[in-house]
């Protein structure tokens, strides 16, 4: 594992977005946790684990990318605007997984301001507004499909693509194999209990754990950032 110090080495981590292949999807997904591995109180509380540094990256983020993806869970909790404010660059097309149609149009992130909105469904529900939509042809209500999103936001022309949350849309993505790249941002606080970031399959023997490569940035205040290659596996 490298180690870099300063925003020069971060925003080498932000070129490898800008300059990614665009001859199929890249995923990247962007997880912010304490020292311990939460990701908010048992209370659901989680404003603000991560400082400045950290939001000024996920930012740098979407402005690299051609869509930031939420599940619906993470849409209703934190109402999110998902716009770049904390850097220079457009907003990305914003995606919200909702296969049952949950979120209402009041939500921040549909709000119509000329960038693409788009509500990823099941082919069987109707939603309840005129925003663009993709319909999914496998799973169930309950499970989302990683990989087929991923490659019909790409037909869509949405060829770099965040996800940002929350943890279990994220986990269900890097289960899939569909990530190439993890941003997990470490904070330098321990919660001790609550939601916890990453939850993937059980797996049996710590050699088929994932060991990706990776480059620890330190950032202002302490806070890590752990750029993680996923197509790059160490094993």
């Amino acid at each position: 594992m490298g180690r870099d110090t300063g925003e020069a080495a971060v925003s080498d981590s932000i070129a490898v977005i800008r300059n990614a292949p665009t001859s199929r999807p890249f995923v990247v997904a962007q997880l912010g946790q304490s020292l311990d591995g939460r990701i908010a109180t048992v209370t659901g509380e989680s404003r603000w684990i991560s400082g400045s540094p950290a939001l000024d990256h996920l930012h740098r983020i979407r402005a690299a990318v051609d869509a930031v993806v939420i599940g619906v869970g993470t849409a209703i909790a934190d109402d999110p605007q998902l716009t770049v404010r904390r850097a220079i660059g457009q907003d990305p097309a914003r995606v919200i997984i909702d296969p049952n149609c949950r979120l209402t149009s009041q939500a921040k992130c549909l709000r119509p301001d000329g960038t693409r909105r788009i509500i990823i469904r099941r082919g069987t529900t109707a939603h309840c507004s005129s925003l663009e939509t993709i319909e999914l042809d496998s799973g169930t209500s309950d499970l989302i499909c990683p990989n087929e999103i991923a490659n019909k936001l790409f037909a869509a022309g949405l060829k770099k693509i965040l996800i940002e949350g929350g943890a279990r849309t994220i986990s269900s993505f890097i289960d899939a194999g569909a990530v190439d790249r993890l941003h997990l941002m470490v904070a330098p606080v321990i919660i001790g209990s609550g939601q916890p970031g990453l939850e993937l399959g059980p797996i049996q023997q710590l050699s088929s754990a994932l060991r990706p490569k990776t480059t620890a940035h330190l950032l202002e205040g302490g806070e890590v950032l752990f750029d993680c290659d996923l197509r790059q596996d160490l094993r």
